[in-house]
């Protein structure tokens, strides 16, 4: 760490930490912009500003590298979505909370970045593929739970949640990271109204009907059970 107004150098934890984080943010780049097996460590020393020792003390593969990759993105999809969203009010609003997180989440070049390499790597490297879909799945499978769980409380019929789960990302997906992806800027429609459209289409198939008071109970159970 640098010391302000003053002459001591940084010590070697520092150091070395300055150079891992240099060493991902270069591997960020080129990753990126070339694909993974096109990148050699050699060209990640040089990007990151380290030497070839310094790149092999840190890291020992291009595939650690590419881990610690995941490791940083797990970090902000677990941002991107806290716990305890399923607890925050009806179906409707904590769907509409999940469908702008993922719209939100769409947003950010460097997680678009991210899938283009691994959809582009995966062929050659099937092990990207599935290291991506173990930071993926989970978050997935969070929506699973809670669509069962308010199928068991007789608030949805969902006979098959895991296909319900994603029957839901994917109506964004096509509207918001697909266009994304191919280089379309924006959405075909207003983030709003894809949300309120997803919801209502999804609920309309899955929401069985509610007599009154009964959304007081469900989100007691949510807090107790999810």
């Amino acid at each position: 760490m640098e010391i302000r107004n003053g002459s001591k150098e940084a010590g070697p934890k520092a150091r070395n930490g300055g150079s891992r984080a240099a060493i991902v943010a270069a591997a960020e780049r080129l990753f990126l912009e070339r694909g993974f097996g096109a990148v050699s460590m050699d060209e990640l020393a040089e990007t990151a500003g380290v030497a070839r020792r310094t790149l092999y003390n840190q890291f020992s593969s291009k595939e650690e590298i590419f881990r610690e990759m995941l490791r940083r993105l797990s970090g902000q999809l677990e941002d991107a979505f806290p716990s305890g969203v399923e607890t925050q009010g009806d179906v409707e609003d904590v769907l509409r909370l999940v469908a702008r997180m993922i719209l939100e989440l769409h947003r950010h070049p460097e997680y678009l970045g991210f899938l283009r390499m691994v959809v582009a790597d995966s062929r050659q490297f099937p092990w990207i593929a599935e290291a991506f879909a173990t930071i993926m799945d989970p978050q997935t499978e969070r929506l699973v739970r809670y669509l069962a769980h308010l199928t068991a409380l007789d608030i949805l019929d969902c006979r098959n949640p895991m296909l319900a789960a994603h029957q839901f990302i994917g109506m964004l997906n096509e509207l918001s990271l697909w266009p994304w992806m191919m280089g379309r800027e924006g959405l075909p429609v207003s983030t709003e109204d894809a949300v309120e459209e997803t919801i209502r289409m999804f609920l309309q198939r899955y929401r069985r009907p509610q007599s009154k008071g009964h959304g007081d109970a469900v989100n007691s159970s949510l807090r107790q059970d999810i």
